[in-house]
C-alpha cells in the first residue's frame, strides 16, 4: 500500500473541520460566550431575578430594577429596589440569615461593578450600608433550592425608606 504525500495533512484537516462543524453553539443559546467572559442577557431583567431568588418586591416598591448577568461558571442574579425600612428588615429576615443584618464599613466593590449595569453604586462602598449573607441549602431554604448563596444590603434613605439591593448565585 503506497501513501500519497500530504494525505495525513489532509485527514487531520478534515476531522479538525468535521469536529468544529459538530461543536459550533448554537447562536439562539443565551448562554453563547467564549467561554471567558461574562454577557447581560437582554431578555432578563427584575422579574426573572425575583423569580430565582424567590424574593418579590413589595406591591408599593418604586425603582425596581434587576438583571441576569451569563457567566461560565454561574449566572448572577440582581435585583434592587426602594421599600419602607420596615419591609427592607422583613426581607432580610425571611432570607432566614444566620446573622442579622449589620453595619459594613464602605469598601472596594470586589465583585466588579455589577450594580452599576442597573445605574447603581456598589452596595459594599455605601458608608452605613448593612448587609447579610445566606446560603439557602445551607438553612434548608426549600424555597430556594437553585441559589446556592443571596448577599443583601440596605442603605437606609430619608423619609424611613430603603434601598434593598439583591445579588444571589
Amino acid at each position: 500500500m503506497t501513501i500519497k504525500r500530504g494525505t495525513p495533512l489532509i485527514a487531520a484537516l478534515a476531522a479538525t473541520l468535521l469536529l468544529s462543524a459538530c461543536s459550533s453553539p448554537d447562536t439562539d443559546d443565551r448562554r453563547v460566550t467564549d467561554g471567558r467572559t461574562s454577557q447581560w442577557d437582554k431578555n432578563a431583567g427584575a422579574p426573572e431575578a425575583s423569580a430565582f431568588m424567590n424574593v418579590t418586591a413589595p406591591k408599593a416598591a418604586t425603582e425596581v430594577k434587576g438583571a441576569v448577568q451569563i457567566n461560565p461558571q454561574e449566572d448572577i442574579h440582581l435585583l434592587s429596589f426602594v421599600t419602607s425600612e420596615k419591609n427592607a428588615e422583613g426581607i432580610a429576615r425571611d432570607l432566614r440569615s444566620e446573622e442579622p443584618l449589620k453595619a459594613n464599613k464602605a469598601d472596594f466593590a470586589p465583585d466588579g461593578e455589577l450594580f452599576k449595569h442597573l445605574g447603581l453604586a456598589e452596595p459594599q462602598t455605601l458608608k452605613g450600608a448593612r448587609s447579610a449573607g445566606v446560603c439557602p441549602p445551607c438553612v434548608k431554604d426549600d424555597r430556594r433550592k437553585k441559589v446556592q448563596w443571596i448577599d443583601i444590603y440596605v442603605q437606609a434613605l430619608k423619609d424611613d425608606q430603603a434601598r434593598v439591593y439583591l445579588k444571589a448565585f
